[in-house]
């Protein structure tokens, strides 16, 4: 009788399974998450398929590992990630692959009040008493808290006799969300949006639903309320037992959106990203494949999380270029999104003022919904947007605000009103100069510019993390007192921005600070409680927040991105601007926005300027078409590198050589990278274009294929629709 034989996917950079003999005794299914052995080690897979076979040569499975099992809709996703990527499916499996650690269960006790009173009372031991008396148990840190005391009085007291402890059921992982805890006001714009994403909600679960899961596009302004929108969409699938994911491009900074969440749910949602780790990490895990969380608000791992009954996706602000994933297997979270959508039979929305032009020719070809907010809730009118051109009204020498801007942050501060100084560049300066020799202070791991950072007292490379002291004489001529700071960042506006107004409140927000994500999100929800006068921030104060009493927003320097060669370049400059400009006139007051360029008839900061966002869209929707890029066209690159330049570069020939392109594909390069040096590796860059029928995929495959594989420290990256082109 043939034995049964498990082809098992294990999590490491091979791409394909390994066929192993179950031993009797053990019955697996698909999905099962084993022990197996490889080479001299134990290593952890996945039963990808079962067979009938002969199996006396085959190692044998050594056991099934206590995790989740994969459910056929994540299995299929790896399968699916792996082909559209050109990742290896060991490498896709990593991204889903969820295992418990070793942190142990933390037994949860309670005090309560059992015996007499200690034989010396003090004033601290005497409010203790009055908080417990009743029997109630509480926690030894909330007991102290409510007491005003130090928990080592609540020990003292366990000690005597007084208080005894209690065994505490464990904590729940998640508060289910009440769907009835608080109902919104909506506009008449928002119930119509809110009705539609409920009933496609409701139309999935429905037992006899077969038609394709809907993708939907909630396209409002700034200020329309798409968050309230899609929480009515949230609500439904609660409503139903099913579970919601929800999307977000800076989830450690959303701490504000949690509390909305929980306004309208009685509970702060689940969270899942890179700060969740230990014992809650592996109880969220558990939660979410048993079904018990309902609702997870994550980054972009949080897409491959084993959830047991996904109802909704929610990608928001879905144009963001943080969800591309760059590193290792490079795939883009939204496009990801939309298939699991698919597989797990839910729908998707995506949310956005400034959806990409890919999800828009989408909506166009039919391929996705839509469903529109045109207004600011509260019939609240978008900022008044005008230029200031630095070429007829330049800053003061030595300054970067324009005299027309400082006039307008008087004007605001005076009436008690915030603003808000944008500029997309970390750090005090993005060059340091010599002004005998003219030497720039560069990264030796990076072809990259060192950035000042004041506060920090450090030049630091933002691509390798690479940091130095600030010296006090050239490094190349050796004069001292010669360096210069060139072009300003966050940190020198602010010193500006002191300068000239010394008696306001100033908070810089910059992901680069001090303090990291905690500090973040104080700032953030000080800016939000009126206890700054002018912000000072890069693009993460974009990024859907919300001031109720910011109505000036100052843009700095409207022309960076403008000249990049990257093709998204005018769209991704022109979401920038409309986001950040949307910040103002979002509570009572009505906002502007003022934009210092040296290009006010630039398409983008005209269609800013003039508020014709459609004709931009229209423009540049048929400028992309015209050449053929995406999504009228396809591209990959081909990213070569090496720790000498040599080899980068013979090997990136070799593979030119080897493309052989049919009808429908151009090949271009190889070229040195415009960042020719990351990391202490060359790099050399091949692009692959091709029209909309042609089966990239296999093309990429085939040419792989006839390549001779790279050697040494050679390396080959495939990106299929890169996002950065650097």
């Amino acid at each position: 009788m043939d034995a049964t034989v498990a082809e098992i996917l294990i999590p490491l950079a091979l791409d394909q399974t390994y066929s192993y003999a179950v031993p009797e005794g053990i019955v697996l299914a698909p999905g099962d998450v084993v022990a197996v052995p490889l080479g001299p080690r134990s290593r952890v897979g996945v039963v990808w398929s079962l067979r009938l076979g002969g199996a006396s040569n085959l190692k044998q499975v050594e056991g099934r590992v206590d995790a989740p099992p994969l459910s056929p809709a994540l299995r299929r996703l790896v399968d699916w990630l792996s082909w559209y990527t050109l990742a290896p499916k060991g490498s896709a499996l990593s991204l889903v692959l969820r295992l418990p650690g070793d942190a142990p269960e933390v037994a949860r006790v309670g005090v309560r009040l059992a015996g007499p009173p200690p034989a010396r009372m003090t004033p601290a031991r005497a409010r203790v008493l009055a908080v417990a008396e009743g029997g109630l148990v509480h926690t030894k840190r909330d007991l102290a808290q409510r007491a005003g005391v130090g928990v080592g009085v609540i020990d003292g007291l366990v000690d005597e006799g007084t208080l005894e402890t209690v065994a505490l059921r464990p904590e729940p992982v998640a508060e289910r969300p009440d769907p009835g805890y608080a109902h919104p006001a909506l506009s008449e714009h928002q119930r119509a949006a809110a009705a539609a994403l409920a009933a496609a909600v409701a139309t999935a679960a429905a037992p006899a639903t077969s038609a394709p899961s809907p993708v939907i596009l909630l396209d409002g302004v700034t200020g329309s309320g798409k968050t309230e929108v899609y929480f009515e969409a949230v609500a439904e699938c609660v409503r139903l037992g099913r579970q919601a994911l929800i999307l977000m491009p800076e989830i450690a900074l959303t701490s504000v959106f949690l509390e909305r969440f929980s306004a309208r749910f009685g509970t702060k949602p689940t969270a899942w990203h890179s700060g969740v780790s230990g014992r809650r990490r592996e109880r969220v895990l558990a939660g979410v494949a048993s079904g018990d969380v309902r609702a997870v608000a994550g980054a972009r791992s949080a897409l491959f999380l084993p959830f047991r009954d996904l109802g909704l996706v929610v990608v928001d602000e879905e144009h963001e270029s943080a969800y591309k994933q760059e590193d290792g297997v490079t795939y883009h979270t939204r496009d990801m999104a939309v298939v699991r959508g698919r597989l797990e039979g839910c729908p998707v929305v995506l949310a956005s003022a400034t959806p990409a032009i890919e999800t828009r020719v989408n909506v166009a070809r039919k391929r996705f919904g839509r469903v529109a907010l045109p207004e600011r809730f509260g019939g609240r009118r978008l900022p008044d947007i005008r230029p200031i051109d630095l070429r007829a009204d330049p800053p003061p020498p030595g300054r970067f605000l324009s005299e027309s801007l400082v006039a307008e942050l008087r004007a605001t501060t005076s009436a008690g009103e915030q603003a808000l100084l944008f500029l997309n560049r970390r750090g005090y300066a993005p060059l340091t100069l010599c002004r005998s020799c003219g030497h720039r202070s560069s990264c030796p791991n990076c072809s990259a510019w060192l950035v000042e950072h004041r506060f920090r007292r450090s030049l630091v490379c933002h691509h390798c993390g690479h940091a130095e002291r600030v010296p006090e004489s050239c490094v190349a001529c050796g004069s001292v007192g010669s360096l210069v700071p060139c072009g300003p960042g966050v940190e020198r506006i602010a010193e500006e921005v002191a300068t000239l107004f010394p008696d306001s409140r100033r908070i810089v927000l910059s992901s680069d600070f001090p303090g990291g994500t905690e500090r973040l999100r104080a700032e953030l929800a000080a800016v939000a409680a009126g206890d700054a006068d002018i912000v000072i921030g890069t693009q993460l104060v974009a990024k859907g927040h919300n001031f109720p009493s910011m109505t000036l927003v100052g843009v700095l320097d409207a022309d960076i991105g403008l000249t990049s060669g990257d093709p998204r370049a005018a769209e991704r400059t022109f979401q920038l601007l409309q986001q950040v400009t949307g910040r103002a006139g979002r509570g009572a007051k009505p906002g502007r926005a003022v934009v210092q360029t040296y290009q006010p008839d630039h398409p983008v900061i005209a269609a800013l300027i003039s508020g014709e966002a459609e004709r931009f869209y229209r423009e540049e929707t048929a400028a992309r078409e015209a050449a053929g890029l995406p999504p009228f066209g396809r591209l990959a690159s081909l990213i070569v590198s090496a720790t000498d330049r040599a080899s980068a570069e013979q090997h990136g020939r070799a593979l030119a050589r080897m493309a052989d392109p049919p009808p429908g594909v151009t090949v271009l390069g190889p070229a040195e990278a415009p960042l020719a040096l990351i990391r202490g590796r060359h790099r050399f860059r091949l692009l692959v274009k091709t029209t909309r029928d042609v089966r990239l995929q296999d093309f990429l495959r085939e040419w792989l294929i006839r390549t001779e594989k790279p050697r040494g420290s050679v390396r080959v990256q495939v990106d299929v629709d890169p996002q950065s082109f650097l």
